[in-house]
């Protein structure tokens, strides 16, 4: 139905204008210049802004640009959109090879349709917000922009395809590794100047946020062969990149992880029949609080360390871990400053969805520079909030804590839900993973935490680690003071499905207000957004009895975005 109604569409209509808009905009100023200028200055208020009438549908792209008020517009323009597609060219520019950027682009179906229109991820995350928590949010997204293109440009400049099948320096003192196993595991190599890359974060994880259909055509690829739609989407959508070949062929070897389910094992099994190279298994127990369990955990990482030597031939260097285990610990330390912030002020000045992306980012690739750099910035952005007692989201109603495994082809709902709702995402489950210092004042005491710190890995600590630790959402509530959940309802994750039942049971006896929205992961076939939002207003309206901020906002159509 949406693809008949854009072709019954007129050019201009397609192109987002429609009859009468100049009018109604001449008439908007001539009916009271005053209040319109004051718009021009300082942007609409919450209630009048009418969001949702920036959408062409049912692309949902922008029919012009979101007016913020003349700093915040300016501050858009110049230090987000024209700031991140310039520093992008530049590093680029300054990578390995850059002229294996073109060669990625026409080989790799992945690099087109999701990093040349990164900036409207931008855009869709950061809707409607001003002064600090735009940019302060709009710097989380800066790091994660820049790391991807380190990632993909490395991946390019090592890649067998592009090197005319030759095993270059850089490619063998490289090493791939499932996006789930924490990039910390490979800090003992790095002054040696091996270098790690999470295999599927690239191709994989951050299409899905950027453009939902991307990962579609490798999940399509994989059920093409005979695997049922059941089975948890990110591990099929994981597994058709590498049926189509897709994964740039940059190391000698590769180390995997059951992480975050033994579904990902089969993952593992494709991953090495198309790459064809040494791998090496790393398994996380799924009890993984059995201090029996952790011996064993122990002698899996120095048999990863072994690994890694005699395939890159790079030495094991305890103080090349120490260093990078401490800047790792002081990144922690500012993490949970922000985290006291959130939970004790209505000054933190980053919202849901950039909060959540960051945090889980930086996590599994590990440390680099780029992370201390913008959180520089950050601290001082949010210690600015918290000296002047700014309300960085003043429509907040209810503060929510977000639990589970999130949507990955729709991260920015906590973006809309504020906007229309007035429901703030003041944290997310995934967020709070790796919460652990590894202690470096003996190799024993690194090697036990760093056992630790790889088992709290996203999805595994919560989501199937027991119920134990599922059920901790009640003492995150208390430590956020969040008075209201979204449960994420993933409808292919066994192990949560399972558990949905004492969940309900829960609530009801806690008298907490939960919404449960369903979704599929990275799949937005099986549920939509459109679903999603719904879930979400019905809640609202009829059990809360709430009025939306924002009405423009409760119906649209944007079943063909992406």
């Amino acid at each position: 139905m949406a693809e008949e109604r854009m072709t019954k569409m007129s050019l201009s209509e397609k192109l987002g204008y429609r009859k009468g808009d100049l009018k109604n905009f001449v008439k908007y100023i001539a009916d009271d210049p005053k209040q319109a200028c004051k718009d021009f200055i300082y942007g609409k208020e919450h209630e009048r802004r009418n969001l949702g009438d920036l959408y062409i549908q049912p692309t949902g792209l922008y029919r012009h640009r979101e007016w913020r008020g003349l700093k915040d517009t300016l501050y858009y323009f110049t230090c987000v959109w024209c700031y991140t597609y310039g520093t992008m060219v530049g590093d680029i520019l300054t990578s390995e090879k850059p002229l294996s950027f073109f060669k990625g682009l026409w080989r790799y179906r992945w690099v087109g349709q999701t990093y040349i229109p990164v900036l409207h991820w931008y855009d869709r995350g950061m809707e409607g917000m001003r002064g600090p928590a735009l940019r302060a949010s709009a710097w989380h997204y800066r790091g994660m922009t820049y790391s991807t293109i380190e990632q993909f440009m490395r991946m390019f400049a090592r890649d067998l395809r592009f090197n005319d099948g030759k095993e270059t320096e850089l490619w063998k003192k490289t090493v791939l590794h499932n996006e789930t196993v924490s990039g910390s595991v490979f800090y003992p190599f790095r002054d040696g100047g091996l270098v790690d890359i999470p295999l599927e974060m690239i191709p994989y994880f951050v299409t899905c946020h950027v453009n939902s259909n991307t990962v579609l055509h490798y999940i399509d690829a994989i059920q093409s062969l005979g695997l049922p739609s059941d089975p948890c989407p990110m591990c099929q959508a994981e597994a058709g990149v590498g049926i189509m070949d897709d994964y740039p062929d940059s190391a000698p070897c590769f180390v995997t992880t059951n992480e975050a389910c033994d579904a990902s094992v089969a993952t593992s099994i494709i991953q090495d029949w198309f790459l064809n190279r040494p791998l090496y298994a790393m398994p996380q127990p799924m009890q993984y609080d059995d201090p029996l369990v952790q011996k064993r955990c122990q002698a899996e990482i120095e048999g990863c360390w072994k690994f890694v030597e005699e395939q890159t031939g790079v030495p094991f260097s305890w103080e090349s871990f120490k260093k990078y285990a401490e800047l790792q610990n002081e990144q922690l330390y500012f993490e949970r400053e922000k985290w006291d912030v959130a939970a004790h002020t209505n000054s933190y000045p980053i919202n849901g969805v950039a909060q959540a992306l960051y945090r889980i980012y930086y996590s599994q690739y590990g440390w680099n520079k780029t992370w201390q750099l913008l959180d520089g910035r950050v601290r001082k952005i949010m210690e600015h909030c918290v000296a002047n007692q700014i309300d960085t989201f003043p429509k907040t109603r209810h503060r929510v804590i977000a639990w589970s495994c999130a949507p990955l082809y729709y991260s920015n709902w906590c973006t809309w839900a504020y906007n229309c709702w007035g429901l703030n995402t003041i944290i997310n489950m995934d967020s709070l993973m790796f919460d652990k210092e590894i202690r470096t004042d003996t190799y024993e005491h690194a090697l036990e935490d760093l056992s630790w710190y790889n088992e709290l890995a996203p999805m595994r600590a919560m989501a199937v680690g027991g119920h134990k630790h599922i059920f901790q959402l009640w003492d995150y509530m208390e430590q956020f003071n969040c008075d209201m959940v979204v449960m994420y309802d993933q409808l292919q994750c066994k192990g949560m499905q399972g558990i949905k039942g004492m969940f309900e049971d829960e609530f009801r006896e806690r008298g907490i207000h939960a919404i449960w929205f369903p979704h599929a992961l990275p799949d937005k076939r099986t549920v939509s957004r459109a679903e999603i939002r719904d879930c979400i207003s019905n809640y609202m309206i009829d059990v809360m009895h709430e009025e939306p901020l924002d009405p423009s906002l409760l119906d649209f159509d944007d079943s063909l975005t992406w």
